[in-house]
């Protein structure tokens, strides 16, 4: 079953997600379902409070990868990163913060651990687009949006766009 997509206001995107401490059918069930989203609506990342579960899990379809039949979603639970080096700033967007784009400093490289859905543990080390969307999924689960990433005065521009999107909040919304 696929949820519903949180936009900007509703809290849960404020929230600092929850560990995962065992890796069980409930878990396996909302990855899937982070996973579908993905595929359902041809999406790149997705974190798991932006289909209001406070747990630290999000997923990535590598699409910097140029062979299509390798692009399989990755899921990564409980996230640590480790090492940043250099900086990028590029235009970022997010699903929960629909048609509003702004640059975003960034590491140009991460290095980070994750487990996977069997609870494996493993280490990745990220450049460019891969370093910039687990960066930013990362922030999800700290209850940290882009946004919250630009200056004050973009922001205070953008403020009747976020009202706008904070109004229809109430349940969340469907892409599509």
């Amino acid at each position: 079953m696929i949820e519903k997509i949180r936009l900007y206001g509703d809290e849960i995107l404020r929230k600092v997600s929850k560990p995962i401490s065992k890796i069980d059918d409930d878990i396996r069930r909302k990855g899937k379902n982070l996973v579908e989203y993905l595929e359902k609506y041809d999406e790149f990342a997705l974190s798991a409070p932006q289909l209001g579960y406070s747990i630290t899990m999000f997923v990535l379809r590598p699409i910097w990868i140029e062979d299509t039949t390798k692009r399989k979603a990755m899921v990564f639970i409980n996230p640590t990163l480790l090492e940043f080096e250099g900086v990028q700033n590029e235009s970022e967007g997010c699903l929960s913060i629909p048609e509003i784009f702004e640059k975003v400093k960034r590491a140009q490289k991460v290095v980070f651990k994750a487990q996977n859905l069997f609870g494996k543990w493993k280490q990745y080390t990220a450049i460019n687009l891969f370093s910039r969307a687990v960066q930013h999924e990362y922030d999800h689960l700290e209850g940290i949006l882009f946004i919250d990433k630009i200056s004050t005065l973009k922001r205070k521009l953008l403020q009747g766009k976020l009202k706008k999107i904070a109004s229809t909040t109430k349940d969340g919304i469907n892409i599509g």
